[in-house]
């Protein structure tokens, strides 16, 4: 008659607990602190916030373009405005003019 004995080992019931753990600390880390992390989505707000208030800046410089072009390409060619495009570009003024620059 064949007999197997076998010893008890407690170590054996502590393997799935400590992995487990180290699963879960592994992963928990990068939860916090990995590329699309907690952290992370802080940074990606405050980008979305600034990059908010840039498309409103150039929101307002497109409509003031728009503005000028329609004044410059109605038909009725508005003289002022192609007089103040033509000195802003070529950088002249009369005498006697005071020249404010936005």
């Amino acid at each position: 008659m064949w007999t197997k004995q076998h010893k008890k080992r407690h170590l054996g019931r502590l393997v799935t607990p400590i992995l487990a753990a180290i699963f879960f600390a592994y992963f928990g880390y990068h939860v916090v602190n990995g590329d699309l992390g907690i952290e992370a989505a802080k940074g990606f707000e405050q980008r979305r916030i600034e990059r908010l208030a840039e498309l409103e800046d150039l929101i307002k410089q497109r409509k003031d373009l728009e503005r000028e072009v329609a004044l410059m390409s109605d038909g009725s060619l508005e003289r002022d405005i192609l007089d103040e495009k033509a000195r802003y570009a070529l950088n002249v003024s009369r005498i006697d003019e005071i020249v404010i620059f936005k």
